[in-house]
């Protein structure tokens, strides 16, 4: 199956399910209100629903929280609960497909009942990156013969922070990777630096040096040549020089 098919899976049928009660309580006619209504009963009392237990609330979908809608996985990135007057409450989200990267945004009831992804974190290892292939090679952690490769769009911005041997965080869905999560900061040797030039303001008292795997960073004036420095991946910015 590829990354653009719809995941015929458990979750999936549950969620088309789930979805299609709550149209059905909409209704105009009051005869089919009436029937999803009592469908919709038996299907969250605990008595006759092992997965209710699962389920999440309207009001549960928060930033960094992995969702099934229709079937499909998707993770909150930001939300806001509105509340009209005389209105029921309703949860306004943008939402991040786990799989295609495409952004949606998406109003849930106070109604509605929704699975959670399961979201499965593995640690592994990088290797090296093909560059002619434009792929990043990794390992499990702690099986070597296990290897498996990472697109450039999948590893993002943040991948020029890699170096040989680095432990990272990989994330799958459904048995299918998604995401490359680096350490939040990392330590890398700098290869080349210009001299300090005292006095030089043009730059606001900063330079760009070379580190170790050829990415370039901009840094204070008295960094030098074969310092360590810790930086911050997620915001890929210089933090301070590492303790000898």
């Amino acid at each position: 199956m590829s990354l653009g098919e719809t995941f015929l899976t458990r979750e999936w049928i549950i969620g088309k399910f789930c979805r299609l009660i709550e149209i059905g309580k909409r209704a105009y006619c009051p005869y089919i209100r009436f029937v999803f209504t009592f469908i919709s009963f038996f299907w969250t009392f605990p008595c006759f629903c092992i997965e209710y237990a699962d389920m999440l609330n309207y009001n549960d979908i928060k930033p960094g929280v992995a969702v099934l809608v229709e079937g499909e996985p998707y993770v909150c990135t930001w939300n806001n609960i509105m509340q009209k007057q005389q209105r029921r409450p309703v949860n306004q989200t943008k939402l991040k497909h786990l799989i295609k990267g495409t952004v949606t945004e998406y109003s849930f009831q106070q109604s509605d009942k929704m699975h959670e992804a399961e979201i499965e974190s593995k640690p592994a290892m990088f290797i090296f990156q093909d560059a002619r292939k434009g792929e990043w090679l990794f390992h499990e952690l702690g099986k070597p013969s296990e290897r498996f490769s990472v697109t450039d769009e999948m590893m993002g911005d943040s991948a020029k922070f890699l170096k040989g041997n680095t432990e990272v965080t990989t994330l799958w869905f459904d048995g299918k990777l998604f995401s490359v999560k680096l350490p939040v900061k990392v330590e890398m040797k700098v290869k080349e630096a210009p001299p300090d030039v005292r006095g030089n303001t043009a730059q606001g008292g900063s330079k760009i040096v070379t580190l170790e795997n050829g990415t370039t960073l901009n840094v204070p004036m008295f960094i030098k040549e074969g310092d360590t420095l810790i930086i911050n991946t997620e915001s890929s910015e210089y933090v301070e020089r590492a303790k000898a």
